[in-house]
């Protein structure tokens, strides 16, 4: 990729001469995609488990355990905000088939440029927000991860907007994609016994974290040597985290409060 530089009155040690283009290295905060693999891991893991208990116990306990039932949430068991990324439907197995390809395919990348933390921090946010908006809109039991998997579809398109110039026609390209992809697969979850709300939560969750903390590339550097640094302040990241989270967490406190 290339990246054009400022025209002449620039210093002339550390500009290229003006009109030439110079190429430019796109560092990555991490050196491989950790955590997705390890809530990946996770994911298929408790799938198993669901089985498991099915053919020893003929109970699904996790799912017992963890599905979004607002009454239950109601009544205090509030970690059903943050389970249901990990359950997924035993009759179907493209359920967990797209998550797990959708997490694999779009997550790889966002956490090389967000790097550990700050991508673990958006997924969490992203499905919660999720759970939260399926919480407030509907009273169906749901479960998934794909109130995360939207929010990683959100920052996805976020990241690229933000760092267009960098990536040049390619990111225009690849968020054409993003966009088309996510208009399609809500226009899926139309479809009867889909959550669309946690779909769109987990989208306005990633989003507002991706714009708030996601990364800001920018060129540093010397010519004809350059690469490229994240210019968000990481004092900002958690304090935008915090404040998502905050905000969330404040609707699912006024919704319970009112449905009393």
């Amino acid at each position: 990729m290339s990246q054009g530089y400022p025209p002449s009155g620039s210093d002339p040690y550390s500009a290229p001469p003006s009109g030439v283009r110079v190429p430019v290295t796109v560092s990555r905060t991490a050196a491989q995609p950790l955590v997705t693999y390890a809530i990946l891991g996770l994911t298929v893991f408790v799938y198993l488990l669901q089985w498991g208990t099915i053919l020893l116990l003929r109970e699904d306990y996790p799912l017992i355990w963890g599905i979004k039932d607002n009454s239950l949430i109601q009544s205090g068991e509030l970690w059903r905000f943050f389970t249901p990324m990990l359950l997924h439907s035993k009759t179907n197995i493209l359920h967990i088939a797209f998550n797990m390809y959708a997490l694999f395919s779009i997550g790889r990348p966002l956490e090389l440029y967000y790097g550990h933390k700050r991508y673990l921090a958006l997924y969490l946010i992203s499905g919660f927000a999720g759970n939260v908006f399926s919480f407030i809109f509907t009273s169906y039991n749901s479960l998934g991860a794909s109130t995360a998997v939207f929010g990683l579809f959100a920052a996805e398109g976020v990241f690229l907007y933000h760092n267009r110039e960098m990536f040049g026609k390619q990111a225009n390209r690849a968020l054409s994609q993003v966009v088309m992809l996510a208009v399609v697969n809500l226009a899926i979850g139309l479809s009867p016994g889909i959550d669309n709300f946690g779909h769109i939560g987990g989208l306005a969750g990633g989003a507002l974290f991706a714009w708030f903390a996601g990364p800001l590339l920018g060129v540093a550097g010397f010519y004809p040597s350059f690469s490229t640094v994240d210019k968000r302040d990481a004092r900002n990241v958690w304090l935008a985290g915090l404040g998502i989270s905050a905000w969330f967490m404040l609707l699912a406190a006024a919704t319970m409060f009112i449905r009393r």
